[in-house]
């Protein structure tokens, strides 16, 4: 089975500490109460900061947030597990589209972590593409804008949702999970 994961808010906890970080940015340094709907990922519809402000938050801390981000409880074993029983599996990410350098520290931590995958596609805005060129069977995902267009087009995608992120609802093409132990039983579900 060929099987494509996303890295930050599933192999590394990087949203968690990005959203710690940034809720302390609204409220200590820009003195704000800026949240305007803590159910988004992404900073840009998560705060009503300024561009300005989310640059500078984005230059400020993604590169050092990056480096002190662990592994997501589970992800290690579960990966090294999927590897042994001979799966495919392929990171596709949109690590390092803004700032370069933070592929370069997922793969200082994977190396460290003796984690290795078959393929990488980094700065993937778009992961639809991927996805069907390399013929996923199933996409690992926390983004909900990716989740919804991959299963919309008929790649079955799991939703690796944080209790805060917006629910999607279940389909043929869509699972929503919360930890990696969860996403071992759907993967051997469907091998059956």
């Amino acid at each position: 089975m060929k099987i494509g994961i996303d890295i930050d808010g599933v192999i590394l906890d990087y949203q968690r500490v990005l959203n710690t970080y940034g809720d302390l940015y609204d409220f200590i340094e820009l003195k704000k109460d800026g949240i305007i709907n803590r159910h988004e990922l992404y900073l840009r519809n998560r705060y009503n900061w300024t561009e300005e402000e989310r640059m500078n938050f984005v230059n400020k801390y993604f590169l050092k947030l990056s480096r002190q981000t662990n592994l997501i409880p589970g992800a290690k074993h579960v990966i090294h597990m999927l590897q042994n029983e001979g799966h495919e599996l392929i990171v596709i990410s949109a690590r390092g589209v803004m700032i370069e350098e933070m592929k370069n520290v997922a793969i200082e931590i994977f190396d460290k972590e003796n984690i290795k995958f078959n393929k990488y596609y980094w700065k993937q805005n778009d992961k639809l593409d991927v996805a069907q060129k390399e013929k996923i069977d199933y996409m690992i995902d926390d983004s909900y804008d990716v989740c919804k267009r991959l299963s919309e087009n008929g790649i079955k995608s799991i939703y690796f949702r944080d209790k805060e992120m917006k629910k999607l609802d279940t389909s043929e093409y869509l699972i929503e999970v919360n930890n990696w132990g969860e996403i071992y039983r759907i993967l051997k579900g469907s091998v059956k």
